[in-house]
């Protein structure tokens, strides 16, 4: 390992699969499909097959227990040498861009030359159990040795026992969903339904866009019969958005996020091929673009021992954090990408960024931050029209990013993602 000299970590390709909302075009698959084509589509296009690569970090956030090395499963799959290792990493929402992280610190140390980070996620497959009391009489039959013993312990099971559990978005801390948390962050900051409903129609508008212009031709694998993200509503409007009903406060009469400005459930998987840029330049790769800062962060949002924080607020404070050590400000960049998991999260983000009081008593700085350009945020649509299977959309974004400042061939992108369990995992990349 190199701690002097650490090397410079490149973005060198992005593939994924269409996004597709749960229950829907992607119902018959699993994770590992989904992954295994992602990665297959990326070694296609960069011509790596028979490669072996320095490691791979993929995960999921909802997979069967099956799925237990889903990485390395979907790496035999991709068309990569078969002795390229690879490892499973999950942190919620935040699982592609940590599982970057990974792979962009042991290029930098010198510990691989080149390696892919990503992940999937599939609501469609998910996994669904029974209640705790049959499992563990499940386990007791499987440990008896006689049929007696079998048989007595099969009398145990009773009516209640098949009642499945499936899986929940609640935060087991607080028993609120992301979505019910956010409501409450909406009301503190005072985000309005308008301004959210507006950021979703920009969401729609940008990406459809961005697949006429054909932005996506090179990043998106199609794949069972789709060719672009099927939540896109490219002929949305504020009038249908206003029409729709609050989807977590449905009681108070004072909700404000609804199906439309927040993103739906949904399956996909993305992938980054990273390396460093003497393997990128043997491979006659060009590089799109560099990481070259990040910061992971988590929050109180539970509270009783003092100040309790939103949820998805984290990415407000490891910002803050990150452009301090890399010695610049909030206004610095040429591009954000500021995960959509709901409109009022990104709202509450620049609300706070904005604010004196946070800033000073929870950031600790000495002012504001200030605003962002917000002609230069998401300007190729993001997860309120595109989905948001949560461990793809790290992927996905530094796809979008890097091939930006690729086109560009200069600037600075700031990328956030905010992540269920009050954590939030950014970064900065920089054009080659």
């Amino acid at each position: 390992m190199s701690f002097s000299n650490p090397k410079r970590v490149a973005i060198v390709a992005a593939n994924r699969i269409p996004f597709a909302r749960a229950h829907g075009a992607y119902a018959s698959v699993g994770n590992e499909d989904m992954m295994t084509v992602a990665l297959k589509g990326l070694v296609d296009k960069t011509n790596l097959h028979g490669e072996r690569l320095g490691d791979v970090s993929l995960g999921a956030v909802i997979k069967h227990s099956k799925d237990w090395n889903l990485a390395r499963e979907s790496v035999l799959g991709s068309g990569l040498s078969r002795e390229t290792p690879a490892f499973d990493i999950q942190r919620a929402c935040g699982t592609g861009l940590s599982a970057a992280i990974q792979i962009a610190n042991k290029i930098a140390l010198g510990q691989i030359d080149s390696g892919i980070a990503g992940g999937c996620d599939t609501v469609s497959d998910a996994p669904i159990v029974y209640a705790r009391e049959y499992q563990q009489l499940l386990l007791r039959l499987n440990r008896q040795r006689t049929g007696m013993g079998k048989f007595k312990t099969l009398l145990g099971i009773r009516p209640r026992h098949f009642k499945p559990e499936f899986p929940g978005v609640t935060e087991p801390r607080t028993g609120l969903s992301m979505g019910q948390s956010c409501e409450l962050m909406a009301k503190e900051w005072n985000i309005t339904r308008e301004a959210q409903d507006q950021l979703a129609l920009e969401s729609h508008l940008k990406t459809a866009s961005a697949y006429e212009d054909g932005f996506y031709s090179d990043l998106v694998t199609p794949f069972l019969g789709l060719e672009k993200d099927n939540n896109l509503r490219a002929t949305s409007t504020m009038e249908s958005l206003a029409k729709l009903k609050p989807a977590f406060d449905k009681k108070s009469g004072q909700g404000t996020l609804t199906a439309g400005n927040s993103t739906p459930l949904t399956d996909g998987a993305s992938a980054v091929l990273m390396a460093n840029e003497d393997w990128a330049k043997a491979h006659n790769l060009p590089i799109m673009a560099y990481l070259t800062h990040c910061e992971e962060s988590a929050v109180d949002f539970i509270g009783g021992n003092g100040h309790k924080e939103g949820l998805l607020m984290a990415p407000a404070y490891a910002v803050s954090r990150m452009i301090d050590k890399a010695g610049i400000t909030l206004q610095d960049f040429d591009l954000y990408e500021i995960h959509e998991a709901f409109a009022a999260q990104v709202l509450c983000t620049l609300a706070a960024w904005e604010s004196d009081e946070f800033c000073k008593t929870r950031l600790g700085r000495d002012k504001a931050m200030g605003p962002i350009d917000r002609a230069k945020l998401n300007l190729k649509g993001s997860s309120l029209a595109q989905g948001h299977p949560f461990g793809a959309t790290g992927g996905r974004i530094i796809g979008n990013c890097a091939k930006q400042l690729q086109e560009r061939g200069s600037g600075r992108a700031l990328i956030s993602i905010c992540t269920g369990g009050g954590m939030g995992v950014t970064a900065i990349l920089e054009a080659a």
